[in-house]
């Protein structure tokens, strides 16, 4: 049985974490907010893009450019898995990096070669333990994305899209080079509230044919300038970006709030935890106490 000293001792450790825990939670608490009121300033952003996109591929006739088109019999497939830089955020990265092996898994099936990118820090710590082979990681943004670091992600997996398969294309550092793809995966988390994040797994190119015909995105009339053809060539690769952007935020949402569970829960044990060692100690002590007492009264009853 432990002595007072050592429940006492564990009584201060076990409050510690707790203040830690909490000051975690109450700063989850704050940003997720801010990430939920991020991702709502965006979607505007996302809807006239699409909007534009819309027009310019009724514009433009027949719809061939590479972002679009299906290619046969592809070989390589990027695979991109958005994880957070920091833990103490319950399964989080856990349910991402179980859908993002899933996914590899399948794609390995259907014999395409899975190239592994990832975002954040527990992501790469992830499979390098794991000796899988990650090509490139950007790191550092997983709770405040913006979307520069979107647009840095997007442009040299855009760029690897269009090389292809069988063409070599320089790495971002500029050191060696890496085979093209002929597809791009996202594996992500969805914000769906604050008790509920599911990984999400979305194929970004090639893209399926954009709508037409849409009552949610009517008819504006656009007259463009140059040609339709020259405009989807240009805005295409943004849109790729802002389709990254926009799950960057959804993730960083879904991480804050997991975060918040998970903080609320140890903050919860750490409580009661706390609770059960003094009541021990205090046994404990009423015990010696007690002990005490009837060594006292036994020695004055032998006196007497």
């Amino acid at each position: 049985m432990a002595s007072i000293r050592e429940l006492r001792s564990r009584i201060r450790s076990v409050q510690s974490t707790k203040k830690i825990t909490k000051a975690q939670e109450l700063i989850a608490t704050s940003r997720i907010t801010k990430a939920q009121a991020r991702v709502a300033a965006a979607k505007p952003y996302s809807t006239e893009m699409t909007a534009v996109l819309t027009e310019l591929a009724s514009s433009a006739g027949s719809l061939d450019h590479p972002l679009l088109v299906q290619r046969e019999n592809p070989k390589r497939a990027a695979v991109l898995v958005v994880t957070s830089d920091r833990g103490m955020c319950g399964g989080y990265n856990s349910n991402v990096l179980k859908a993002a092996r899933q996914l590899i898994a399948l794609l390995e099936q259907e014999g395409k070669e899975a190239v592994l990118f990832v975002t954040g820090q527990k992501g790469v710590g992830f499979f390098t333990f794991r000796g899988t082979d990650v090509q490139d990681n950007w790191t550092g943004f997983s709770q405040a994305p913006e979307y520069s670091d979107a647009a840095d992600v997007s442009k040299f997996l855009v760029k690897l899209f269009e090389a292809g398969s069988g063409t070599e294309v320089e790495r971002r550092d500029g050191v060696g080079v890496l085979e093209g793809v002929d597809e791009l995966h996202i594996v992500y988390t969805k914000f769906v509230s604050m008790l509920t994040q599911n990984p999400e797994v979305r194929r970004v190119v090639p893209m399926l044919p954009l709508p037409v015909d849409s009552d949610e995105l009517p008819s504006r009339n656009y007259e463009f300038e140059p040609s339709a053809e020259a405009l989807l060539s240009s805005l295409l690769p943004r849109y790729v970006a802002t389709r990254i952007y926009a799950a960057l935020l959804d993730s960083s949402a879904s991480e804050s709030a997991a975060r918040r569970t998970a903080m609320k829960a140890a903050t919860d044990n750490a409580e009661e935890l706390s609770k059960s060692l003094s009541r021990e100690a205090n046994q404990l002590r009423q015990a010696q106490i007690t002990q005490e007492i009837s060594e006292i009264v036994g020695g004055a009853s032998a006196l007497g």
